[in-house]
């Protein structure tokens, strides 16, 4: 695969991760249910739910590209990044696979809004509902921090892309609440066995990524750190 395009499937799947994670996944839902029940028409349903999915996925866009543009664009500060990150990079990607996996736990003071304040937001529409997309983004949880400021960041600090990959990152943390909004508009009833097998999916999904986070953390341990070439050595075992 192309160095170039696997960083932008990265945060392609971050963003997904991050939208279908708990956390994120169950203010989606509630935020769609609030805008299909208060509106009779699909055409209607459809634009005020893609309202929110751009809301959503602005947010993280403008948030992530002020942070990575910020750390790029400074000369002192790309500098020691540059130099530093691959050995800060490794403990990291440790640390955030735990905490996908459930093995480390934090808590994060997070902003809520009220029953009140979500059915007012959706009632003015396709402006409310962008504005409860963004709202609902930047509450951040323990796992979409960890996605967030754990992964996507340092990829677009290496990567020197503060533009590229967070506007994937966005595209992917909304294409799943956009798949709720469009199955709601469509009359889809089961929609709490879609709710679940997303649930389900979660887990598996979350379980598979911190693994390969750990074992690339692990490389990058060994090679920026302890300056072993892991390939090469399992090379030598094996010759």
């Amino acid at each position: 695969m192309d160095t170039n395009t696997l960083p932008v499937i990265s945060a392609l799947w971050l963003g997904v991760l991050t939208s279908i994670s708990p956390c994120p996944l169950a203010s989606n839902i509630a935020a769609v249910s609030y805008i299909s029940r208060n509106m009779h028409k699909t055409s209607v349903v459809c634009i005020t739910g893609t309202a929110y999915t751009l809301g959503r996925s602005a947010a993280y866009c403008v948030l992530a590209m002020l942070i990575s543009f910020s750390l790029v664009t400074v000369p002192l500060t790309a500098h020691y990044l540059q130099v530093y990150m691959p050995k800060v990079l490794g403990p990291l990607l440790i640390v955030i696979g735990l905490v996908m996996m459930g093995v480390v736990r934090f808590s994060l003071p997070g902003v809520s809004l009220s029953q009140v304040h979500t059915k007012r937001l959706v009632g003015n529409g396709a402006p409310g509902a962008l504005l409860l997309g963004a709202l609902f983004a930047l509450s951040f949880c323990p796992v979409s921090a960890a996605f967030f400021f754990g992964s996507l960041m340092p990829l677009a600090v290496r990567t020197e892309s503060p533009f590229l990959l967070p506007v994937f990152y966005g595209i992917g943390t909304g294409l799943p609440v956009l798949c709720f909004a469009i199955a709601v508009a469509l009359g889809v009833r089961n929609f709490s066995r879609i709710f679940q097998w997303f649930t389900v999916a979660d887990r598996w999904l979350r379980n598979t990524t911190g693994i390969v986070l750990i074992v690339i953390g692990i490389y990058f341990i060994l090679e920026h750190i302890f300056y072993v070439q892991p390939f090469a050595f399992i090379r030598e075992l094996v010759l």
